[in-house]
């Protein structure tokens, strides 16, 4: 009996017979949460549980509220990390469009000296390696080369500088070609010719000194709003597309997979990210085995995990550490062996020195003090956890078919239609973004940034927000808050909440007494906003809207139902589950 199990016996008889519970007994429990948030009524079935708290991914997967073990049954539990002990702390510099090289060393110093254990540097024809490099000692921090517009020029620039410090680059360098990506971004033209050309001149290099010289990176296709499913199967393409290209030009599947590292995004789904990055090992391992990979021949898949650009928000970016941080934590445990966390201010603009220490130190947090990487696979045997990993590795599967029948002009639209779904629900505020679409701070100053080529080409998930907010409307909604403050204040908060996310100010009663009180603080803004409890709503609520009408208020909107006022007509109302976005689009064009 191994110490596992005779720990795991040890434990189990620790448990007395009352803490020992079925399932319908948490149906019961959870059932009598529901019917307090009115979620499930008196004569709704206590089972009803199950699909009032299952929340539903972007790709229809559901992920259970409770990890029981048949969730288990004929599922593969495969997919687990090979890295032992900590990651890689790797940090991120944009060494292009025409940013200062001497600069970009600057921070690069500072990172490594900070604690940093590699370095990824995006690059362009115009890059002056040797200056950002410099003092770089390039056989004990990595390299990893992101020049989609220049890849064999990049390359042959590194090794230019190694071989002029009479050194040999650490044997985890990666040149970094990988035209595909460069194509979905849109940074290069697709083509076959090119594919062929950079892909084996930079991987042969690669091969010739012993360092990796390919990069999958799935987050061209997360950047652009893809679903995780669609991430997964973009990589598998996209690394399938390279075995076949560097086998024809002459390498084994083994030598060409060995050169390969792939790039995902983790985001502050954690669970899901955590899936997702085990789901990608188990996809590939199949991959490799299909191509012929003998059993023996150790080839693990190589993760590079980024806290994702499209989740971070431009206002009130200091959430974004926040979020970075449960990101970090799920590539973490989801074994990824190199973790890069973007600094918080990434979304204004190029991080500067406070958003890039805190980026880096959120790693080592995670590593020294949480001690998060002293265990191999945390989230391993997690029902619910290796059930979602299951499932993303069938969907990714599928997306990967979809490819190869289909190719990749018919990727966009797919995109496409995970991103009109995805609007949705944000605008429904039912996938929240906390600082702007929810709890938005309308007077904040946001910090400035000089302009990141990288950060600007990607589409953030509250861009519709950030649109509003980007340009204020020029008057402000009248709330109409009726009765004492403590009867009206939240539907008062809620609504002034609602309008902060779309740049909209307001201008508040206070505490009012009648109608004719109301109206006498009235000052003539064209959109009011009534606030009250019902029982303010039924005693006046209606006298309170026509005495507004009767002083210049050209629209009368109402925070709650608009029965709540009886026969007296409403223009608008805001309540939970309205269309956010179209609401505030339709209250800024009257204001304007």
């Amino acid at each position: 009996m191994t110490d596992a199990e005779t720990l795991g016996q040890a434990l189990v008889a620790l448990a007395q017979p009352e803490d020992t519970h079925s399932a319908s007994e948490w149906e019961a429990a959870a059932a009598a949460v529901l019917r307090k948030t009115r979620r499930m009524s008196e004569e709704d079935p206590d089972s009803l549980v199950w699909d009032r708290l299952t929340r539903t991914t972007l790709d229809g997967i559901g992920v259970t509220p409770l990890g029981t073990p048949d969730l288990l049954d004929r599922v593969r539990t495969t997919g687990r990390p090979s890295r032992s002990g900590a990651w890689d702390i790797r940090a991120h510099l944009t060494a292009s469009g025409g940013a200062d090289a001497k600069v970009v060393n600057e921070q690069a110093l500072v990172d490594l000296d900070g604690g940093v254990t590699s370095l990824w540097l995006h690059a362009d024809a115009r890059t002056d390696l040797q200056q950002a490099l410099q003092g770089v000692l390039l056989d004990l921090a990595p390299i990893v080369l992101d020049a989609p517009s220049a890849p064999q020029q990049a390359a042959r620039a590194l090794l230019t500088i190694a071989a002029d410090a009479y050194v040999d680059l650490h044997p985890a360098t990666n040149l970094g070609v990988d035209p595909l990506g460069a194509s979905l971004r849109g940074v290069v033209d697709p083509g076959a010719q090119r594919l062929t050309d950079d892909l084996v001149a930079v991987a042969k290099l690669a091969q010739e000194l012993g360092v990796l010289g390919v990069v999958v990176d799935a987050t061209a296709a997360h950047d652009l709003g893809s679903s995780d499913a669609q991430e997964l199967g973009y990589s598998l393409y996209a690394g399938i597309t390279y075995l076949r290209v560097l086998t024809e030009a002459g390498l084994s599947v083994v030598e060409a997979a060995r050169l390969i590292e792939f790039r995902y995004a983790a985001t502050d789904e954690q669970f899901a990210t955590i899936a997702k990055l085990r789901a990608a090992r188990r996809a590939w391992a199949r991959v490799l085995e299909l191509c012929g990979v003998p059993a023996d021949a150790t080839v693990p898949q190589r993760q590079h995990a980024v806290t994702s650009r499209p989740m971070l928000s431009k206002y009130d970016p200091y959430v974004n550490m926040l979020r970075t941080t449960v990101a970090a934590f799920a590539a973490g445990v989801g074994g990824a062996d190199s973790v890069t966390v973007l600094p918080f201010d990434s979304p204004l603009g190029r991080p500067e020195g406070f958003g890039r220490r805190i980026a880096r130190n959120i790693s080592h947090l995670l590593i020294d003090e949480s001690h998060v990487a002293q265990v191999a696979d945390p989230a391993g045997g997690a029902f619910a956890v290796e059930k979602l990993t299951d499932d993303l590795a069938h969907a990714g599967w599928e997306e990967l078919g979809r490819l190869e029948s289909d190719g990749i002009d018919a990727f966009g639209p797919r995109i496409e239609q995970v991103v009109a779904e995805r609007e949705r629900q944000i605008a429904l505020r039912t996938r929240p973004i906390t600082g702007l679409s929810e709890f938005p701070h309308l007077a904040e100053t946001l910090p400035a940034r000089d302009p990141d080529p990288v950060s600007a080409a990607v589409r953030r998930y509250g861009a519709s927000f950030e649109a509003l907010r980007d340009a204020p409307a020029t008057q402000r909604v009248f709330l109409a808050t009726l009765g004492p403050v403590a009867q009206h204040t939240a539907r008062a908060t809620f609504a002034s909440n609602l309008l902060a996310a779309g740049g909209i100010g307001v201008d508040v009663a206070g505490p009012t007494t009648d109608a004719a009180d109301l109206a006498s603080k009235y000052a003539g803004q064209p959109v009011v906003c009534l606030a009250g409890s019902d029982a303010a709503y039924s005693e006046w609520g209606a006298a309170a809207a026509q005495a507004l009408r009767e002083a210049g208020a050209g629209h009368v909107i109402i925070a709650g139902k608009p029965e709540s006022l009886g026969d007296h007509p409403v223009d608008d109302h805001c309540a939970m589950g309205v269309d956010a976005l179209a609401f505030l689009t339709r209250t800024r064009e009257k204001l304007a």
